[in-house]
């Protein structure tokens, strides 16, 4: 009887003990998530517009630096009768005059040339050696072909600082009469010696691919989110080459796709040999830029774990705390996984729809309500934590903000419109509007927000190396 007596007695202190706890614990059916796909959204692309403004005088100075003493030679007599030695004497001097590119060369010519036949193997020549020292003036017509500017030079005048002159006998004897002959041979020389300077100088492939590589390199906004900006160019457009006073004019346009996303540093995506310059007759003025906002769900998940923090759901001695949320896409929802500690342990499920609120710039999730399974259980093990004003409080929690992305983007984004200068004597200006919202998007693996921003940005080429 003793015995028997123990043992009701043990019994029934368990229940007590069990009925007076105040911990309970709850296990919920699993939301089982969609099965995961490659994460594929749309991203409209954006377009760039970027005017370029080339002072006339980068081109005399690029110009100056390729062309400097000796700027042609030719020794061989025995093909054309003519040996030709061209020198610049001072600084070419380059400017606008009605459309066209005015260039001053002065310059000193060495000219010798032979008169004679060669008979039966016999040679009877007498040769002439010319001393000219002038003024040359010509005109370039100015066109943009393959990354370069392109100019179509014609030699239009001479202007003699003393006459021509050949030696006889050791004395130089002014002449006139043999000029024609001497200028017809190095006028074209002269021509394609400049065509193939400004060619040189401004070929802005190599300084174009530079910058747009740097441009598109994924820039860190902000290092506690781990949030990234990425540019990724598609095809460059360009309106011929216009002169307008002392300045070189065009319009060039990038279009590209602009994406910031949360995580790990991404890929870098620029390839310079897929990169196609395509000529077009007119271009927008403005910047049009998509921007793509991607967090995964992991990563939001950490982020409004943070939110959680320090935070106690209930009254009096019912009480939880949230330890770890998790965030996956079922059936065009999301689900929320709450992990509790306190007097309820488990894991609970929300379920809601993502919502973006202008306002405070925050993802949120509408119409948020516990899982059906998670429901009738809290219902029937603790009904404290399924009424609506507990569940609103955490819906407060519930939110993800990309305002400090969108503020962080827009600043980097203006770091390249603020005389950036990508490479010495090239310098990039602009301004950016407000980032709107578009839409949000969901994939397998992450919530997708669509924005978009316009803005104006130029380039000026001053002072170029």
């Amino acid at each position: 009887m003793l015995t028997i007596r123990y043992f009701f007695l043990s019994i029934i202190s368990v229940l007590v003990v069990s009925a007076c706890s105040s911990t309970q614990k709850i296990e919920a059916l699993k939301p089982e998530p969609d099965d995961a796909t490659p994460l594929i959204y749309d991203n409209t692309p954006s377009f760039i517009s970027m005017p370029i403004t080339i002072k006339i005088k980068d081109i005399e100075n690029q110009t100056n630096r390729l062309m400097n003493g000796l700027i042609y030679e030719d020794n061989k007599i025995e093909d054309d009768d003519y040996e030709l030695k061209i020198w610049k004497q001072a600084p070419i001097s380059v400017e606008n005059v009605g459309g066209k590119i005015k260039t001053v060369l002065p310059l000193k010519a060495y000219v010798k040339y032979r008169i004679g036949t060669d008979r039966l193997g016999i040679a009877l020549y007498e040769t002439k050696e010319f001393n000219f020292n002038g003024v040359v003036t010509l005109m370039s017509e100015v066109g943009l072909t393959n990354w370069k500017l392109k100019t179509n030079t014609e030699f239009k005048s001479v202007d003699w600082k003393e006459s021509p002159s050949m030696t006889i006998l050791g004395k130089n004897v002014p002449i006139t009469y043999a000029i024609n002959p001497a200028i017809k041979l190095f006028k074209s020389k002269i021509e394609k010696s400049i065509d193939d300077a400004i060619q040189q100088s401004l070929d802005f492939k190599p300084n174009v691919l530079d910058a747009l590589e740097k441009i598109c390199t994924p820039t860190e906004m902000n290092a506690e989110y781990e949030s990234w900006l990425r540019i990724v160019p598609v095809e460059l457009y360009t309106t011929e080459a216009v002169l307008k006073g002392q300045t070189i004019n065009m319009q060039m346009g990038l279009k590209c796709t602009i994406e910031t996303l949360v995580g790990q540093k991404p890929a870098n995506k620029f390839d310079r040999n897929k990169i196609v310059l395509k000529p077009v007759s007119k271009m927008p003025d403005n910047i049009t830029a998509n921007i793509v906002a991607v967090s995964t769900y992991q990563d939001a998940s950490k982020v409004i774990t943070k939110n959680f923090q320090g935070q106690e759901f209930g009254s009096g001695s019912k009480k939880v705390k949230v330890i770890k949320v998790a965030l996956w896409h079922k059936n065009d929802k999301m689900v929320i996984a709450l992990d509790l500690s306190g007097s309820l342990n488990g894991t609970v499920y929300l379920t809601g729809f993502p919502q973006y609120n202008e306002a405070t710039k925050e993802i949120y999730f509408d119409k948020l309500d516990y899982a059906i399974d998670t429901k009738s259980k809290l219902i029937r093990t603790a009904n404290w934590l399924a009424s609506g004003t507990i569940l609103k409080k955490m819906e407060e929690s519930c939110r993800y903000s990309i305002k400090p992305n969108l503020d962080e983007g827009k600043q980097t984004m203006l770091k390249y419109m603020n005389n950036f200068s990508p490479m010495p004597g090239v310098f990039v200006n602009g301004k950016m509007g407000d980032i709107v919202f578009k839409e949000v998007q969901l994939t397998n693996k992450a919530i997708i927000a669509f924005l978009s921003v316009n803005g104006e940005v130029s380039v000026t080429v001053d002072g170029l190396k």
